[in-house]
């Protein structure tokens, strides 16, 4: 292409793939001036226009209006600077359209209702310090009082959720979910009391010696023995209740008999509530983390082997 030669709209239409009425309209804006017209007064272009007007183009096609693309091709703008705060403007709208996804997603998952609806947009809009504040006030409904002790404080820290700052659609329709669960009275209500069921069990007895959670001497148990397809009721699961019952014991500083049998089908009753596990696997998705292992039904034949030997 020779840099002396000039080119009608026409011919540069078909350099460049742009329609005739499409380049008029960028050098009416002066973005692609004419470098001379012709005798008749038609405008003409040298090979710059070309260059001018497949940068035109790819800018458009990214999304950058015109006065900035005017800036830039005359160079009244550096290029890198505006491509970093139009990066910047499309994570915000990124981040903007996955939240509307997730709270669409969810309400057309769940059936929502218009109050629901309205509720999870706010919750899914809130900012950093307001998400905080939120898991803030259920951890404190939940540990207050209780989180000086060094136990609960690493407790604590694995309930916390941590949306990241460009979080997928199934991260904040998570994160909503678990707002609303923090939300909720009675959720408040059962998670603190299993809390005081442990710290009750934390402070008992006169061991000087970390001890076990009961619901991990359960699991360790009776895991094995429900992948082994142990009857919870047959004589092959008495020496495994027996296990497990007697750590209780230790834990209470009680004697292992029918009444810490029963109290504990109930702690496990308690444990084994739904909604604990739903959070935990919330907190999975929101975090990043592996999906945990569901425990109920571990749960459900530790309970059913301590129910069948407390009958009367």
């Amino acid at each position: 292409m020779d840099g002396d030669t000039l080119y009608s709209i026409g011919e540069l239409a078909q350099r460049t793939g742009l329609t005739v009425k499409t380049i008029r309209f960028y050098s009416d804006r002066a973005i692609v001036a004419p470098t001379d017209r012709s005798p008749a007064g038609y405008r003409l272009y040298n090979i710059d226009a070309v260059a001018r007007l497949d940068l035109v183009r790819t800018l458009r096609e990214l999304g950058l209006d015109l006065p900035t693309i005017r800036k830039v091709v005359d160079r009244e703008l550096s290029l890198p600077e505006v491509a970093a705060a139009h990066a910047e403007a499309l994570a915000v709208q990124i981040r903007v359209l996955r939240l509307r996804r997730a709270v669409l997603t969810a309400v057309a998952e769940r059936g929502s209702t218009p109050e629901e609806t309205e509720l999870m947009h706010r919750l899914a809009q809130l900012p950093e310090d307001e998400r905080r504040r939120l898991n803030g006030d259920f951890l404190d409904a939940v540990f207050g009082g209780l989180d000086a002790a060094p136990a609960f404080a690493g407790v604590m820290r694995t309930m916390t959720p941590e949306l990241p700052d460009n979080p997928e659609a199934e991260q904040v329709q998570a994160w909503v979910e678990l707002a609303e669960m923090s939300l909720d009275p009675d959720f408040r209500t059962m998670v603190r009391r299993m809390v005081e069921d442990q710290a009750a069990e934390q402070t008992r007895g006169a061991t000087m010696v970390p001890r076990r959670d009961i619901t991990a001497a359960v699991r360790d148990q009776a895991g094995p023995a429900l992948t082994a397809g142990i009857d919870p009721a047959s004589p092959e699961a008495d020496p495994i209740v027996a296990a497990f019952t007697a750590h209780y014991a230790h834990l209470l500083g009680r004697p292992d008999d029918i009444e810490l049998r029963r109290r504990l089908a109930t702690r496990l009753e308690s444990v084994n509530d739904p909604r604990r596990e739903r959070y935990l696997q919330l907190l999975a998705v929101v975090n990043g983390w592996p999906a945990p292992e569901s425990l109920a039904p571990v749960f459900d034949w530790s309970v059913q082997a301590l129910r069948v030997r407390t009958q009367q």
